[in-house]
């Protein structure tokens, strides 16, 4: 598990320094952007916001020493992005430790769930005593699990199939509140050791994706 994290850090602290330079206006006004996610935005860049097992909206009981806003990624958006505006958009990809059996979610509940986040995001309108405009949103849905749940069979057990729906549950999210959208499932798979995250090179092609894209948002 070190190694697989090692590997995700330095595959993704790469690939975002890509996404920097992709997406800048100029050398002297350079887009802004924070990633929003799990375990797989480790190592991002310029604004991090990576948590190990969070989730779109629901507490962890099982991690209570991981007090106050905790693994609800909800509770601590608000926050996170009143800390760090002005940003230009905001890349949120959460959804995978929802799976979790001990949550029992349906596809379209941790769906709702990052519809909330998406909200969260179009109506922080500057946060806290400024007058910046709510950053763009780029939903990412999570890539399906991958077969080989070595470490992880049984806390996600029926997740599999539940995830191989995300996908489509997201895309329909996406429309509805007029926000960037992008299936990873649709670039990559989930190749990682574990079943969970993923290889170098899948971190690299994500990387490519979501770089395109946000260029594509910031013209």
């Amino acid at each position: 598990m070190h190694q697989t994290r090692r590997t995700i850090l330095a595959a993704a602290s790469l690939l975002v320094g890509v996404l920097a330079l992709a997406t800048s206006v100029s050398a002297a006004e350079p887009t802004r952007v924070m990633a929003f996610g799990d375990s797989i935005t480790w190592g991002w860049k310029p604004v991090e916001q990576g948590l190990n097992a969070r989730t779109t909206d629901v507490a962890d009981p099982t991690l209570p020493m991981i007090t106050g806003a905790g693994l609800d990624g909800s509770a601590y958006l608000p926050a996170a992005l009143a800390s760090h505006e002005p940003l230009d958009v905001v890349v949120i990809m959460l959804g995978t430790n929802d799976l979790k059996a001990q949550f029992n979610r349906t596809p379209e509940r941790i769906a709702e769930g990052a519809d909330k986040l998406v909200q969260i995001v179009k109506n922080i309108h500057g946060g806290v005593g400024t007058t910046y405009q709510s950053p763009k949103v780029l939903l990412v849905a999570p890539a399906p699990l991958g077969g080989n749940m070595v470490f992880s069979k049984e806390p996600f057990a029926g997740g599999l199939a539940k995830s191989q729906q995300l996908g489509k549950a997201y895309a329909a999210i996406a429309e509805k509140e007029g926000v960037g959208f992008l299936d990873a499932g649709a670039v990559i798979k989930t190749d990682g050791v574990d079943g969970l995250h993923l290889s170098g090179d899948a971190e690299q092609a994500l990387g490519k994706a979501i770089a395109a894209k946000v260029r594509e948002m910031t013209k």
